[in-house]
Order: C-alpha cells, then structure tokens, then sequence
C-alpha cells in the first residue's frame, strides 16, 4: 500500500494499492503485445495521438498541478509551469518526431549503406518526485514517437500523479499497454528489467538507486540510461550583470524548493565582485514569502517530506562542524508539514564531506575565487557533472568555460533548465546517457546499417 502524504499539512491525501505479482505479469505481456502492434504503426498516427495526449494535459492542467503541489509541495504556479512544459514536450515530438527518424545514407567502399532508426521494445522508467510529471514526460512522449512502448515506476509519494498521467494516456485514446503505471515498490524492479520482454530501462533519481538500477541492467546486458545527482556550480565573474546574476542565483538555488537536480547548489563567485554579489543574494533568499503552496504570492513552499527536510538541516550542521559560517536560515519551522527557511553558507572547506555532497534543500554554498582557474577548478572539485551556469560578458572567458567545466550542461548569463530540444544528462556521478530532442529518442533505438552493393539501387 501506498500513502501520499500532503507535506504543507501532514494530513494523508490518499492511498494507493501496489501491484502484485500477477498483476506485474499481465502488464508485461499486456506491454509485449502493445509493441508488436505499434512499432508498425504510420508516423501519422504517432504524431497525432502525442498531439491528442498535449491537448488532455492542457484540458486539465490544472487539476494535474494542484496534485502535484498537494503531494510534494511545490508551489502552485511551479506546478502549472511543469505540466505546461509537459504539454511542449509532446507537442515537440509531435512536431519533429518524424525528422529525427529520417534515414541516412552513406557511401561505403563497396556501395552504400542506410542507416535507420528502429524501436526496440518496452522500455522501464524508474522516476522520483521532484518533477512528478516532466520527468515521466522526458521519457514517455520520445518512447511513443520511437514506436516503442513505456513502463513507469514511480516514487512512491507521487501515485496520485503517477495515476494522473495514466488517465491522461486513456483519455487521448491511446493504445491498450502503450504506456502502464505500476504501482510497485524498488524490490520489484530487478526483476523487470531481467525480464526478456523488457529491452532497457532509464532511472532519474539517487546515485544509490542508479548504481542498483545499473548492476541490474548490467546483468541483463540491456541498455540503461542514468541522470542521477549534482552539486551544480553557478560561477559569477567580473563582468557579470550582479543584478541579474543575483536574482537568478535565488531562483536557481530556490526553485522546487531546493529539490532539483540542476538547481544552482553552489556559488562560486570572484573575489572583486564577491561582496556586492553576496549582499544581493542574501537579500534575495531573506525576501522569499515561505507558505501555502496553493497560494499564488508564496515563493517556497515546504520541502517534499520530513525525512527530506530533516536530511538537509542535518548537512547544514555538518558544514558548521566543519567550519562553515552559516549567514542565516536553515531552520526547521515549528508547524506540521515538511516546513525550513531558505540558508546561505560561506566559508566552506572545499574539501570536507558536505562540500562533496548534494544538498537537495533550499540552501546554498557561496565561495569566494581569486581568477578564473580557481573557479573552473572549484566547479569541478566534487564527484557530480550535471549542470552548471557561468556570468560573464567575456567571450574568452565564456569558451573556456564551455570547454573546461566538467558537465553535461552549461547556461551562459541565464538559468539551466531543461527544454525539449536540446539534450539533457551529465557525467562522473551524475550519470550517462541523454534525455530530450533526438538523442534522448536514440537512446532507446537500433541503429541498423542497411548495406548494399555497387549495382544496387534499393535504398536510395
């Protein structure tokens, strides 16, 4: 049984029954033949049902978003904005879906050859919380216009979103086991993934839980995508626009309450602009309104649970510990729910353990460099590489850091965030593989090389 809990109240919202054995068992073969009937399936079709499946989600944006605020606790209007990029999500892949199909051909030394994409198969989706929608989103809309089919697991605080999702499917007309919500647990993951009708599986989520996920798929030999944690470095030069930087570093930092894997985590500022910078973004993070989620001035609601919350305050001691000057904040608020104020954290030993450590909270480290290379140098001191965002106006400055920083992701004077089109992932700890626009599609294909010879025209 599944409960989801509100964490602005603390009150239980509802429960959910797990799958059983059987159960898992009839939505795999349930999945095996929905794959065999639409990998054959018209792009036509394709392109139409992901355009049928964004209209569900506009016809009922807001009932999907106040449930994802009542079960994790955004706030309202980051909840209306995720479903709203779920929307442009498919309607992306409606869009170009076709052309990221298109075959390729190339000369060979004995003719030619044609280089096509086809779908594998059923593909498992293990997702987290934090973004309940976009992150099922990201994989499912690509699945569809690949031909293959989709298996979510979800976080188990988030079932009511998780069951959201299915209803939007059904209501667009989709397929019978196109896609499947199981409601299960991570004890039953291992064994899909080494189920033969289960051709590969992608996690967003804890290092812990992609290392589990990838040993699992690794026996089974299948292909396994990971975007797993980061310590994002948000490096501000002398250059920089300080308002603008200031400003975005709190919205980096704060969005979802923390609780984002390319949020802003670390600020990594030069020494002759570190003191105007950190004023700013100090006043920034104290002149947050914290409170109901549900209402449209609040700018931080609660974090998703208590565990969470308490996980978090528990680092910011830590650090303290270890020499760390906490400015303000960082607090447990005395109020049911999963309730902190925002912190901000200086004079941190690089190298101590929180240092090293995502801090999935509504706090920040800044850090004070003397050039250029101690900032690269910084950003790249911890074991993650997701994102990253540089301030600068130089241009020099700007390639450099576009070449130099460890991470799948860079923004230049704006705020990382993920978008349809371009890819999405990040390496060391952060994990590999990639998500969005054709290369998040690709993942999950056969890349088969048609070869002909000299005198042979099919093909062309």
């Amino acid at each position: 049984m599944f409960t989801s809990i509100n964490p602005a109240t603390g009150e239980t919202v509802e429960t959910y029954p797990e799958l059983d054995a059987d159960g898992i068992e009839t939505a795999l073969a349930v999945a095996d033949a929905a794959f065999r009937s639409w990998r054959d399936s018209p792009l036509e079709k394709r392109t139409e049902l992901l355009t049928r499946i964004a209209d569900a989600w506009e016809a009922n944006k807001q009932h999907l978003a106040e449930t994802a605020t009542r079960e994790m606790g955004k706030t309202l209007a980051s909840a209306v904005a995720e479903v709203e990029k779920c929307i442009s999500g498919f309607r992306h892949y409606a869009a170009k879906g076709p052309s990221y199909l298109e075959p390729t051909r190339v000369e060979t030394a004995s003719g030619h050859a044609v280089a096509r994409w086809l779908p594998m198969g059923p593909v498992l989706a293990v997702m987290p919380w934090n973004f309940p929608y976009w992150q099922v989103v990201r994989f499912l809309a690509p699945t569809i216009m690949a031909g293959n089919v989709g298996l979510l697991k979800h976080a188990s605080n988030v079932q009511g979103c998780a069951a959201l999702i299915q209803q939007m499917m059904s209501a667009a007309g989709a397929p019978d086991g196109l896609f499947q919500n199981l409601p299960i647990k991570s004890d039953k993951v291992a064994a899909i993934i080494a189920d033969k009708r289960v051709v590969a599986v992608t996690l967003t989520g804890s290092e812990g839980a992609g290392a589990q996920v990838a040993q699992a798929a690794g026996r089974a030999l299948k292909k396994v995508v990971l975007e797993l944690g980061g310590s994002d470095p948000l490096i501000v030069m002398p250059s920089a626009d300080l308002e603008l930087a200031a400003k975005t570093a709190v919205t980096a930092r704060i969005q979802n309450a923390g609780q984002s894997c390319i949020c802003a985590k670390r600020m990594i500022v030069h020494a002759d602009v570190y003191d105007a910078f950190l004023d700013k973004f100090e006043a920034g993070m104290k002149a947050l309104k914290i409170g109901d989620p549900m209402e449209k001035e609040t700018g931080m609601g609660p974090l998703s649970s208590i565990a969470q919350r308490d996980t978090v305050i528990e680092q910011v001691g830590r650090a303290v510990a270890e020499g760390a000057t906490l400015r303000f904040g960082a607090e447990k608020i005395e109020r049911d729910g999963a309730w902190m104020t925002p912190g901000v954290l200086t004079d941190m030993d690089p190298e101590s353990d929180v240092a090293k450590e995502e801090v999935f909270g509504p706090v920040a480290a800044v850090y004070k460099v003397k050039d250029i290379d101690a900032a690269i140098a910084l950003a790249n001191d911890v074991p993650y590489g997701l994102g990253s965002s540089v301030w600068t106006q130089d241009e020099a400055e700007i390639e450099r850091f576009a070449r130099d920083i460890q991470s799948g992701m860079t923004a230049v004077n704006a705020l990382l965030a993920s978008t349809p089109e371009a890819p999405f992932g990040g390496v060391k700890l952060s994990g590999h593989g990639r998500e969005l626009g054709p290369w998040g599609m690709h993942e999950f294909m056969n890349l088969k090389a048609v070869m002909f010879g000299k005198d042979v025209k099919a093909g062309d």
